[in-house]
């Protein structure tokens, strides 16, 4: 009331400035659509937009499909890379994958956009992008349910149900999908057992559907580093894991760290922050303290993909939960990709922190499937088919040993800091026949029984 017994030259300034605002932001806008195509993508008009992003940047893209859906639909991955379909030494692979609820459909939308986006800045000549594209492999799986997309756009944003189109064809839900080895590594945890790459049960590909069994075998032949799965229905950034480690009590949640917490909470903290409202933390009529919450804290999930992700594999995934309305109108797109777009931008930079280096013999052949252990961080990971880890960290200083079946563990320190991940190398020497070492075992990426060589002089960790 105050501002208002102001002068009115005042009021009318104030009102014209609006009104000048609201044009300027209506023609940004309009000039937006011009380069973007901001309506909902079915699955013909999906494969059309992601083939035009390769025709139009042929050398830093390729197109392949990791399998099919239950109904026959691709489940089309876009790279990029200064030399797709190849992988390079020191290298990280980076992952997108969105609508994996059909009926949840910005993270499809947004996903086109960056592809496109990704595109024509590199072509522009952007700095930023141009390092990004060649510094990291992208991928990006813009669907990983057509099927169930499909069921939810018949009936559209006016009149689409919280469920229908949620699961893929068969009705099921593809993020309850995938092998629970949650309750192995809680019992590890108890009995100082293996701590990454779990084994999957027998016959496992018999239990899970045809997108999940593509996605995993997809997780299998690329040493992913970093990656984010892109829901909706609300708007936080949600980190692992996502099961509770105690027993469900009906109105009481638990929160379930993983030996990486304070990694995941920096990595949903960039995208949340990044993001033009998620870090303000009330939206769609829940509070999430800087718009970030662990699963578990939220809600148990079982047989979820990022717990999945980080049980299974060298990669670290989080849950992006975009928009309170699951099928949000065509109208409402250009403005969630503007919010969105700095965002997925920083959070594919995170992938570059931390350490990373090559693990050889003394004749400097590369050795895969080294282990990389990290001293007070019970998560390890492992080296790739050539050699090369990539392990997140936080800024500090850090003991890191490197061991591999059949050559003495090797142990340095280095000193991370906030900017590019430092590079650290291990050269690994041949045990002298008949070392009496203690043997750990573990399942490689592989799924082969070797064991981690650890020296007697070590205590437990």
């Amino acid at each position: 009331m105050r501002e208002r017994s102001g002068s009115q030259s005042m009021t009318m300034l104030s009102s014209s400035a609006l009104s000048c605002s609201g044009v300027l932001l209506l023609s940004f806008l309009a000039s937006l659509s011009t380069a973007y195509d901001f309506q909902h993508h079915g699955y013909e008009e999906m494969v059309r937009a992601l083939f035009a992003v390769q025709s139009e940047c042929p050398y830093i893209t390729r197109i392949y499909s990791i399998g099919r859906s239950t109904e026959g639909r691709h489940l089309y991955v876009l790279e990029f890379s200064d030399n797709p379909g190849i992988h390079k030494a020191l290298e990280p692979e980076f992952k997108y994958v969105g609508n994996m609820h059909g009926n949840e459909v910005l993270g499809r939308e947004l996903l086109i956009y960056l592809s496109q986006f990704l595109c024509e800045e590199y072509r522009a000549g952007n700095e930023r992008i141009t390092r990004l594209i060649h510094d990291t492999r992208i991928h990006i799986l813009p669907s990983m349910n057509p099927d169930g997309y499909e069921v939810a756009a018949r009936q559209g944003p006016e009149f689409n149900g919280y469920l229908v189109g949620r699961g893929n064809a068969k009705e099921v839900d593809l993020n309850r999908n995938f092998p629970d080895l949650n309750a192995l590594m809680y019992y590890y945890d108890k009995h100082n057992g293996q701590n990454h790459h779990l084994p999957l049960p027998d016959n496992w590909e018999l239990q899970v559907e045809p997108e999940t069994l593509a996605v995993i075998k997809w997780m299998q032949n690329y040493n992913f580093v970093l990656s984010a799965n892109l829901h909706g229905g609300a708007v936080v950034a949600n980190y692992p894991f996502d099961k509770s480690r105690e027993p469900r009590i009906r109105g009481k949640t638990t929160y379930s760290a993983t030996a990486d917490d304070k990694m995941f909470r920096k990595l949903a903290k960039t995208y949340s922050y990044a993001h033009s409202w998620m870090h303000k933390g009330w939206n769609c009529g829940d509070y999430f303290d800087e718009g970030i919450t662990n699963g578990a804290s939220w809600y148990s999930l079982s047989k979820g993909m990022q717990d999945f992700n980080y049980l299974h594999t060298n990669c670290f995934d989080i849950t992006l939960e975009l928009s309170c309305d699951k099928f949000p109108p065509a109208t409402a797109l250009a403005g969630e990709w503007m919010a969105n777009r700095e965002a997925l931008v920083s959070y594919m930079e995170q992938v570059h922190h931390g350490i990373k280096g090559m693990v050889y013999d003394e004749n400097n052949n590369p050795i895969s499937n080294a282990v990389i252990s990290v001293a007070g961080l019970n998560h390890d990971i492992t080296s790739g088919a050539d050699g090369d880890y990539f392990r997140l960290l936080l800024p500090g200083t850090y003991s890191v040993t490197a061991s591999a079946l059949g050559y003495q563990p090797y142990t340095s320190t280095v000193t991370v800091g906030p900017a590019e991940a430092i590079q650290l190398h291990f050269y690994l020497k041949v045990l002298p026949k008949g070392t009496n070492l203690n043997e750990k075992p573990y399942l490689s990426k592989k799924g082969l029984l070797t064991a981690k060589i650890l020296p007697t002089n070590l205590g437990p960790r």
